[in-house]
């Protein structure tokens, strides 16, 4: 899940595809060689067990994003979090007031494989 400030994607919607871009990018380094990004995190120090990192990296779906509907993710999450009372806003009018998914559906055309 991406999120970004309203007003700095409305201004800056080049740096918001280029970041948007790295991270998804990144999810597909670490779906292609789970053991390279392992040895970098443990290498670089965010992690002292190869074997554990690697095995988290083979456990997340990082392609994933390119399957499922992310609008559909999120109507299913907030419905959720709007039964129980934790939001007030209906969910199909948050997702058409909060939501622009131009820039994944962009990067899922460019970036297909």
């Amino acid at each position: 899940m991406a999120f970004g400030n309203r007003d700095f994607v409305a201004r800056h919607p080049v740096a918001t595809k280029r970041a948007l871009r790295a991270i998804v990018k990144a999810a597909d380094i670490c779906a292609a060689e789970p053991e390279r990004v392992a040895r970098t995190l443990v290498d670089r120090g965010f992690y002292k067990d190869h074997a554990a990192s690697l095995q988290t990296l083979k456990d997340i779906p990082y392609r994933r994003w390119r399957e499922l509907d992310s609008a559909d993710s999120l109507r299913f999450y907030a419905l959720r979090l709007h039964e129980g009372g934790l939001i007030k806003t209906n969910p199909q009018k948050m997702l058409a007031q909060g939501t622009d998914w131009r820039f994944i559906e962009q990067l899922k055309k460019e970036l297909k494989t």
